[in-house]
């Protein structure tokens, strides 16, 4: 099948709801309804330092509260207070929260959850936080990303606390949906291929609540993202993959709550990419991050790798010809 098969749709349907948020930084206010301190609850990655500085910018009193091991210290400059807390203190982070007047917050960052989950004497560490401990030995069915954080914004919810989107204040960040390539270089057509079929398989993963990422070459799947994150699937995929050129495709699920685990891009994914030697990065246009969009892009081009933005997975995939 050629690349002019596939049918590719660019891009070029807007989420209206989120230029006009980006164009008018005070509806954005109004939809974080906050009248007091924000609180940001800040994991790894750049994601926490860019909303930080959007908040301060627009003149909103940022309480964070930065995940030990996770969190960047240059949240502390950006931030009016700023508490370390360790991932699994819940009763400790909702003191802070309230102490300081918050009512909303955001989480933004990544925890990396096997670290978590599978470390060294974990029931010891349920017993220093009763919140934890009963939020852990409360029903649920798996131990998912959804269900682990649903759970926690539960807990919460039991003192008044509620999570809202991050993109609710800096919308920008999404990768805009006007354009399908980013970058100066287009995907060959068997690059577009590899993209048609790897959206599919990363449509279906998102919709297990397994990951957001799958990597493949010559319709074949090298690498489906678990609980180890995109970068080190992508550098599996390159152990796979030693002549390299494979497509790597990310996008939101299905059921994506924009609360928490949006899929995020940024100057990092291109180097690890460039790293692995990947060629093609394609992600979901509207509903994925993309930090630092101009340095990134820029980093791709030097680099020799394509970004591609996209709208409809099952219509996505033949950019190659330069038709848009």
């Amino acid at each position: 099948m050629s690349s002019r098969d596939c049918g590719l749709r660019i891009a070029d349907c807007g989420l209206k709801e989120s230029e006009e948020a980006s164009s008018n930084p005070q509806s954005a206010i109004r939809n974080l309804q906050c009248d007091g301190p924000v609180g940001l609850l800040a994991g790894w990655g750049r994601f926490p330092l860019a909303f930080a500085s959007k908040a301060r910018e627009m003149g909103l009193k940022v309480v964070c509260v930065g995940l030990s091991g996770e969190a960047d210290k240059a949240l502390a400059d950006l931030s009016w207070r700023f508490h370390w807390c360790g991932p699994l203190r819940i009763t400790r982070m909702i003191r802070l929260f309230k102490r300081h007047g918050v009512r909303q917050l955001v989480m933004a960052g990544k925890v990396h959850k096997a670290n978590l989950l599978y470390k060294p004497w974990r029931l010891l560490s349920l017993l220093f936080d009763w919140r934890l401990l009963r939020s852990w030995r409360a029903p649920r069915s798996d131990n998912k990303d959804d269900t682990l954080l649903r759970g926690l914004i539960a807990e919460f919810a039991r003192d008044g606390l509620t999570f809202v989107s991050a993109l609710d204040l800096c919308p920008e960040l999404l990768v805009s949906p006007k354009n399908a390539v980013l970058t100066r270089r287009r995907p060959s057509s068997s690059e577009a291929r590899d993209v048609q079929f790897g959206w599919e398989i990363a449509r279906a993963m998102g919709g297990l609540d397994v990951g957001q990422s799958v990597a493949v070459k010559e319709c074949a799947v090298l690498a489906v993202e678990a609980i180890e994150g995109t970068d080190r699937a992508i550098l599996r995929a390159g152990e796979l993959c030693r002549p390299g050129g494979f497509t790597v495709v990310k996008v939101a699920k299905p059921q994506q709550d924009r609360r928490f685990d949006v899929p995020t891009v940024g100057c990092t994914t291109i180097e690890t990419m460039a790293k692995a030697r990947g060629k093609v990065l394609a992600v979901e246009a509207g509903r994925t991050i993309l930090l630092d969009a101009e340095q990134t892009i820029a980093l791709a081009d030097r680099l020799g790798i394509t970004i591609v933005a996209l709208t409809a997975a099952d219509e996505a995939c033949a950019v190659a010809d330069g038709r848009t």
